[in-house]
């Protein structure tokens, strides 16, 4: 191997650790944040609807920088959209705590809009450098990043129940955590590998001609269906598991909370070791098996009789979830020089599934009881399912 090689293999492996770092301060800034949002509304003396409200802020700044997401990176990189949708996030959470100190409803929402931006670009860039170094490695590796997220967010749970526990307030883990989220950010992007901004033309040649946006292509707006099947999946699982466990089976929240726990467990374990199947079977009947595990899962979950099936059932059913989403940013990412694009909008659309439809269960679950209310996620993941060809590798199209 020649020193030109070997040279190329550590960047490629520095980048995966890099991207492995990032994702999971991502996962750990998102629990550190959700795991103490009852203190939010004891500090703002606000109730659980207008709770809701200001968590809606936060959505509609992950909607504004997602579909634009594409953009920056193209014109700045993935690296710079990094340190720029962490450092905008940190700011963020500055803000957040500057307005809880003072009581601020108004100032709280402003943070949390802006807050819900820097995530968002954060995000798809994260997952725009993970297909790049995955494409170096020609091997799967996109669901570990996904298991560092998870990780990250089982971290910052631990450390924001920690906190809570022993009376450290809100305001000052905010603050702790903006500083931590600042320095990484800046830091470890510096050894992701170069982005392929498109090239400009020279002066005087004519500018080439514009390609259909990834909004209208296609086989990307497949694969976001695909992906809404699996944010809906995992998003429901996520939210309801520990109320339906309480509510269809009669059991302790506690009890509830264990489901809950095995259910993220068994997701991060398969998204951590899944990998190896991806690229032995192929991404395409990965898919359709984890759509059939998530939809027997589901169903066992929902009609079992007894605990210990239930269980069953949750894991099976985190198994099934695991790896559906980071299939689907690989394969919105297969062309290199679309990546940025294509990822922005399967982004937007599994970020729309996962923020309305557990909203949109428990409505249901109004009327029927969220235990039953769950199977209406079995329709998407049939859709899914049936859909999952699109995620076809480009290279094995041609």
């Amino acid at each position: 191997m020649t020193s030109t090689q070997q040279l190329a293999d550590r960047q490629v492996s520095a980048a995966a650790v890099a991207t492995f770092i990032i994702f999971g301060a991502n996962g750990l800034v998102f629990a550190s944040w959700a795991a103490r949002i009852p203190a939010v509304t004891e500090i703002l003396h606000i109730s659980s609807g207008q709770m809701g409200t200001l968590l809606l802020c936060t959505a509609v700044g992950s909607l504004i920088a997602l579909p634009t997401a594409g953009l920056v990176i193209n014109r700045i990189g993935t690296a710079n959209s990094v340190r720029a949708g962490g450092f905008l996030a940190a700011l963020a959470g500055v803000g957040i705590a500057v307005s809880l100190l003072a009581e601020s409803v108004p100032g709280t929402a402003v943070a949390l809009f802006f807050f819900g931006m820097g995530v968002g670009l954060w995000d798809v860039s994260q997952n725009v450098e993970g297909a790049d170094v995955e494409h170096r490695l020609r091997r799967t590796v996109m669901p570990k990043f996904h298991a560092a997220f998870s990780g990250g967010a089982f971290v910052g749970a631990l450390i924001g129940a920690g906190l809570s526990g022993i009376g450290v307030g809100l305001p000052q883990h905010l603050l702790v955590i903006a500083a931590a989220v600042a320095v990484l950010t800046f830091v470890t992007p510096r050894y992701f590998l170069p982005h392929a901004i498109p090239d400009q033309p020279a002066d005087g040649e004519p500018k080439p001609a514009r390609g259909p946006s990834a909004w209208r292509d296609g086989r990307t707006l497949l694969i976001g269906v695909v992906v809404l099947g699996a944010t809906l999946t995992e998003g429901a699982g996520n939210d309801w598991i520990a109320k339906a466990a309480v509510d269809g089976l009669g059991t302790s929240e506690s009890t509830g909370a264990l489901l809950f726990a095995l259910f993220v467990l068994a997701m991060t374990a398969m998204r951590f070791f899944g990998g190896t199947s991806i690229d032995r079977y192929g991404r395409v009947a990965v898919l359709r098996a984890s759509m059939a595990a998530a939809a027997a899962g589901l169903g066992l979950f929902v009609f079992a009789g007894n605990i210990w099936l239930a269980a069953v059932g949750a894991a099976l059913w985190g198994v099934g979830a695991a790896l559906a989403f980071p299939m689907g940013m690989s394969a919105a990412a297969d062309d290199p020089k679309h990546a940025a694009a294509r990822v922005s909008v399967v982004s937007t659309i599994g970020y729309v599934a996962f923020l309305a439809g557990p909203p949109l269960l428990g409505y249901l679950g109004d009327l029927t009881g969220i235990h039953l209310a769950l199977l209406a996620i079995g329709v998407p993941i049939l859709v899914a399912l049936l859909l999952a060809g699109a995620a076809k590798p480009l290279s094995a199209r041609r």
